[in-house]
């Protein structure tokens, strides 16, 4: 039986991109047909256990938890983060081999990311331990660990910073599917049932658009969450981020959720088939 609501919470990250989005929402800049929307921002890593104990309406999620919160949760057809020859970087102090990386120690931003998940289907075995997203950057240059999977804003400083990237794997995914890698995604819970989910979805994509449409206001409020990025690579970042498969997964976004899932069970990272269950 579908619960009957006045008011959602909307989780999401506290970065530029996630802030793009949601601009019209958190400006009250839309009609949001008389459900009152409030916005709780939280990493990703916290964002996904919280999915799992089904804390709030909407979240966004690492693709790679989807597995895990699908039986309470759909997946919306917006809002999604792809990266098209680009993703997830691992860095490092110095260049390292094939071989001096399976005996690395990697900080990740979590084992719930999609991040993670990708670095198993490169390279599986990797010696790894979990860091804050914004604190790996400071273990890779304090020596703490020998290399670093960097997510958000860190692919675009790393360099700034003196550290050399091992592999983007964005570009190694699109090498081996031609198709965008999927990071992150909107979910919602079933229980709004069918109706409430369209209406709450619609309002996102609105949002989303919104922000697309009125892209100078949008990254203004979006930089005051891009953590002393220069402007410039705040701007870059959201467009990597924030683009065409945002509005809609369509065709190429959903194979690539559905290939991401398929790889990770023939590699054993689940343990059952992901059949994948979008608002429609």
């Amino acid at each position: 039986m579908a619960v009957q609501v006045q008011e959602i919470t909307v989780a999401h990250s506290p970065d530029s991109d996630d802030a793009f989005m949601f601009y019209a929402l958190a400006k009250d800049k839309m009609d949001t047909k008389g459900l009152k929307i409030n916005q709780v921002l939280k990493d990703i890593q916290t964002l996904n256990h919280d999915a799992i104990a089904k804390r709030y309406e909407v979240s966004a999620i690492s693709f790679a938890a989807y597995p895990s919160v699908c039986k309470d949760y759909a997946l919306m057809p917006c809002g999604a983060s792809m990266g098209y020859k680009y993703g997830p970087v691992v860095v490092a102090k110095k260049p390292l081999s094939d071989e001096e990386l399976k005996s690395a120690t990697i900080a990740i931003p979590g084992k719930l990311t999609t991040a993670y998940l990708t670095l198993q289907l490169f390279q599986s075995g990797l010696a790894v331990v979990e860091y804050p997203f914004d604190k790996i950057l400071d273990a890779v240059l304090n020596d703490e660990v020998d290399a670093g999977l960097l997510i958000h804003e860190g692919q675009l400083t790393y360099a700034s910073l003196g550290l050399k990237k091992i592999v983007d794997l964005g570009e190694w995914w699109y090498d081996l599917t031609s198709l965008p890698l999927p990071l992150g995604g909107n979910v919602i819970r079933k229980d709004l049932g069918a109706k409430m989910m369209k209406e709450v979805t619609q309002i996102l994509k609105d949002s989303i658009v919104y922000s697309l449409e009125h892209r100078a206001e949008a990254l203004e409020y979006a930089l005051t969450f891009a953590r002393d990025m220069p402007e410039e690579l705040a701007d870059k970042f959201v467009g990597m981020y924030v683009n065409e498969l945002t509005v809609d997964y369509g065709e190429s976004g959903r194979k690539a959720v559905e290939t991401l899932f398929k790889m990770a069970y023939e590699k054993g990272l689940y343990k059952e088939p992901i059949v994948t269950e979008f608002v429609s």
